[in-house]
């Protein structure tokens, strides 16, 4: 087991990890430290803990966004939506047409 020190808001912290998942356990450690400034001034710089809170609640609020919004190329352009558009006319003006079976 490998053992990686993260440093988030001026602390240290040794954390256990696979080995091979150093380099992986290091970028989500700088994670916690770029939000940490942010999240100590909303705790009032007063308690640690409380920081970490107001991180893990930024972080969440990131993926909850990740999940609810469109992969970015996603949008559909308005030549797409309007081709769209002629093929469902054509389509309801086919099944409108069509002679109907009693």
């Amino acid at each position: 087991m490998a053992e990686v020190t993260l440093s988030i808001g001026g602390r240290s912290h040794l954390v256990g990890c696979r080995d091979g998942e150093e380099a992986r356990v290091r970028m989500l450690g700088r994670m916690l430290d770029e939000r940490w400034a942010v999240a100590n001034r909303a705790a009032g710089g007063l308690n640690s803990e409380r920081a970490m809170f107001f991180v893990a609640l930024m972080l969440a609020d990131e993926y909850d966004e990740a999940l609810t919004r469109p992969p970015a190329g996603a949008a559909v352009s308005e030549s797409a939506l309007a081709r769209i558009a002629d093929r469902l006319e054509a389509l309801a003006s086919a099944l409108e047409n069509e002679p109907h079976s009693a």
